[in-house]
C-alpha cells in the first residue's frame, strides 16, 4: 500500500514493535496541533496514521484514510507491528 515516512533527519525507525496506544484523533503538540487521525503509536511520539501521501513526515508513517481506518480497527494495544524499508 502507498505510504510516506520520515524525511531526512527524521527517518522512521525500522524494526518490530508493539502497539503502545491508539487515538482516533490525535493532535500533535509538537507540530502546532496538526491532526493525526486514526493514530496507532508504536514508539512514543511515532505512529502510523492518516496523512498526506505526497509529503514526508517527521518520523510517522502516513497512510491513506482507508488503510488508516483498517489498521486502527484491526489492531489492539500490545499487538506486534513491523516498520520496514
Amino acid at each position: 500500500m502507498p505510504i510516506t515516512s520520515g524525511k531526512p533527519g527524521y527517518r522512521t525507525p525500522v524494526g518490530t514493535f508493539r502497539v503502545l496506544s491508539k487515538e482516533r484523533l490525535h493532535l500533535s503538540r509538537a507540530f502546532d496541533n496538526a491532526p493525526m487521525p486514526y493514530s496507532v503509536f508504536f514508539i512514543p511520539g511515532i505512529a502510523f496514521h492518516q496523512g498526506s501521501l505526497a509529503v514526508t513526515s517527521h518520523g510517522c508513517i502516513h497512510l491513506s484514510k482507508s488503510a488508516a481506518l483498517r489498521f486502527f480497527g484491526a489492531l489492539a494495544r500490545g499487538d506486534v507491528v513491523q516498520a520496514v524499508r
